[in-house]
């Protein structure tokens, strides 16, 4: 029998049930036996030990066998940290053939840089006889980029583009003081409001009233919003009054809710929504499509969540039905509010009085200013509502702010008699190049600005 038939059989053969149950391995395959030693263990048996190793050494089937064992159980250990295949040729950073070619500086960052956030104010301008009182709105800054401020019963005007100052009016004793400005959308009529409960328009391009408004409110006027040609007046008796000022009988539409003074008001940017806020804390949301011309109208939403006189308001640039309210001494809080739902989405306490809010226009930012006792400025990230800034610098409550066309500059006056500028939102390109021109300070040549 030779060696193959022999290997045949013997895996044909069945085990002996005693065998079998000692055997513990089997020949995987014909490949990897040595047929050559098999065949020599049967017909070379009497011959020594040392030769069957020398001959199991150098076996050809033998040396098969093992090296087939170790890649079986990954015994190569010179492959350890080496790489699986043979390394790529590496190639060059810069080609040899460009070398001699001149230089380029390198291309700027696409990245964008982090904006540095200016923790004093620009300019600090006096402000004599400005009045210490929170229910009053007693500056605008204009599409034209006209600064308004009201002192005392004069109304002064600040031309940003050139730095030149003039006085609009000065109303009389018994008529004033001024307790509200507010500009149309031209950026050339202002809305003064008075304390005897009338309303002056004025051309300031002319510096002529054409017209004032009578019989709509019984005390002040100490806040006034512009839709359009609507002109809406808030007073001390509660009543809001939508005038229309192209027609003589000017009164259109009387919103009831308000208990106590109107000191805020604002439209939304659709001018389909209005925002009142008062002294009795309550936050009304009127919609024109509510509006009737016979009966007062009733509001759309009220939010009674204030703990103290709501003035600060501002809805959100980037999101039509996102209002921002500021309470009062008593309430402290900024609250978010959905006006199509009416819900209350976030409220955050500021820990001091909330005299008015500003979105940023460019990104999604809120400044608030602030009451007694630090009387400052604070930059707030939304919606996480993290204070990204404050801005320190009076030392009175910051009564009321005004935002710049571009949305970049914040004016802020406060109880100090100081009207303050800051670049808290950060400096346009076009407003670097106006910047280098030499300065003039505003007001500062009227004499009654000190």
């Amino acid at each position: 029998m030779d060696a193959g038939s022999w290997s045949s059989s013997i895996k044909r053969r069945p085990l002996h049930k005693k065998n079998a149950e000692n055997c513990d391995r089997f020949i995987p395959n014909r490949s990897a036996m040595d047929l050559g030693y098999a065949h020599y263990m049967l017909t070379e048996r009497t011959k020594g030990k040392e030769n069957s190793t020398a001959a199991t050494l150098t076996s050809p089937g033998r040396e098969a066998y093992q090296k087939k064992l170790a890649e079986a159980c990954n015994m190569d250990r010179t492959r350890i940290l080496a790489f699986k295949n043979k390394p790529p040729v590496p190639i060059e950073a810069i080609p040899n053939n460009i070398l001699s070619l001149p230089s380029h500086p390198p291309s700027k960052s696409v990245k964008k840089s982090r904006r540095s956030i200016p923790q004093s104010s620009e300019r600090t301008l006096d402000a004599p006889d400005f009045l210490d009182d929170f229910y009053l709105n007693l500056l605008d800054w204009g599409s034209s980029n006209v600064v308004s401020i009201a002192l005392s019963n004069t109304v002064y005007l600040w031309d940003a583009s050139d730095s030149s100052t003039s006085e609009l009016v000065t109303v009389d004793e018994d008529d004033g003081p001024v307790t509200s400005v507010n500009w149309a959308p031209d950026g050339r009529h202002l809305a003064i409001g008075l304390n005897n409960s009338h309303v002056q328009l004025w051309d300031s391009m002319t510096s002529k009233l054409v017209r004032t408004l009578r019989g709509g409110h019984q005390g002040r006027v100490s806040s006034l919003a512009w839709n359009n040609h609507i002109l809406t007046t808030g007073g001390m008796d509660g009543k809001i009054i939508n005038n229309d000022v192209r027609v003589r009988s000017h009164i259109i539409e009387t919103y009831r809710g308000h208990q106590q003074e109107v000191c805020g008001l604002k439209w939304s940017s659709t001018g389909q929504q209005l925002a009142s806020g008062g002294n009795d804390n309550f936050v009304h949301i009127w919609d024109r499509s509510m509006s009737s011309t016979t009966l007062p109208t009733r509001w759309l939403h009220r939010f009674e969540e204030h703990r103290g006189a709501v003035k600060a308001l501002a809805w959100c640039p980037f999101q039509a039905n996102l209002l921002a309210s500021g309470g009062g001494g008593d309430d402290q809080c900024i609250k978010f509010w959905n006006t199509h739902t009416g819900a209350c989405l976030n409220s955050v306490n500021t820990g001091s009085q909330v005299c008015a809010l500003l979105w940023n226009k460019n990104e999604r930012e809120l400044l608030s200013s602030h009451g007694f006792a630090e009387n400052q400025l604070a930059l707030w990230k939304y919606p996480s509502m993290v204070k990204m800034a404050e801005l320190n610098g009076h030392t009175s409550r910051v009564l009321c702010m005004a935002q710049s066309p571009d949305g970049c500059t914040v004016a802020s006056a406060a109880g100090d008699e100081t009207l303050r500028f800051w670049n808290v939102f950060g400096t346009p390109e076009v407003a670097k190049s106006a910047s280098k021109a030499k300065k003039v300070e505003p007001f500062a040549y009227v004499h009654r600005i000190r």
